[in-house]
């Protein structure tokens, strides 16, 4: 497709997503993803890619082939004050800008030159993706095993059916805080599990430093996408 067609796809593909008759709250509901990262291809003005980031639990990022488009997208973007947890960039091809098993949703009208397969690439397990109205599911791996009780599951035998495991090559996702409160008290991460695509784990938020006498805990329950880390 020459870039001229794609373009003009793309405007009147956004035009129809956001008279398509849902809103964003109602494409989430449907979609049955709760928090993560949201991609909306053929983004047009960003109004409704806006709209997508409903809490905090989302960001939101938006791809348009258009440079107009992407240019009010971003205007739209900053007066309402989501620089940080909204962006858009321009994009054409076939080959989407994200790692594998990234992406929690992923809208659009059409996909143009971008191939199901590529879609299914950057899904999460249990990711949707949700095409002229029409929603798929990425199933989850009989590989990827989950991890939820303190001793792997209700058994209490710490052995996971997990066969995609292996020794570690590269970092998946990194976050904070990158070290404990002190060396003086107990471990900061009393305990992790792993379930639904889930990480939950309960950490000391307490304060950092070294004193004679010791700073009151602060123990807090936190909840983050598996695959890609954010906060949730």
């Amino acid at each position: 497709m020459k870039k001229s067609a794609l373009v003009a796809v793309t405007v009147v593909l956004s035009l129809l997503q956001t008279a398509g008759g849902q809103s964003a709250g109602e494409i989430l509901k449907s979609s049955g993803v709760r928090g993560g990262l949201v991609v909306h291809l053929g983004c047009g003005d960003g109004k409704l890619t806006s709209e997508l980031r409903a809490n905090d639990s989302y960001i939101v990022h938006g791809l348009d082939a258009n440079a107009a488009n992407i240019a009010k997208a971003r205007e739209n973007i900053r007066k309402k004050g989501l620089q940080a947890k909204v962006s858009v960039m321009q994009f054409s091809g076939a080959g989407l800008p994200y790692a594998d098993n990234l992406v929690n949703l992923l809208l659009a009208g059409e996909l143009g030159e971008v191939p199901m397969d590529e879609v299914m690439r950057v899904l999460t397990p249990g990711g949707a993706a949700i095409i002229g109205g029409k929603k798929t599911v990425k199933p989850w791996p009989k590989d990827i095993d989950d991890w939820s009780h303190f001793m792997h599951d209700a058994s209490n035998n710490a052995v996971a059916n997990d066969t995609r495991i292996g020794p570690p090559k590269r970092l998946k996702w990194v976050c904070g805080p990158l070290w404990a409160r002190s060396h003086e008290f107990n471990s900061s991460t009393a305990a992790m599990i792993s379930a639904g695509g889930r990480i939950f784990y309960i950490y000391d938020n307490g304060l950092l430093g070294v004193t004679d006498k010791p700073i009151p805990e602060r123990w807090t329950l936190i909840a983050r996408d598996a695959f890609n880390g954010l906060f949730l």
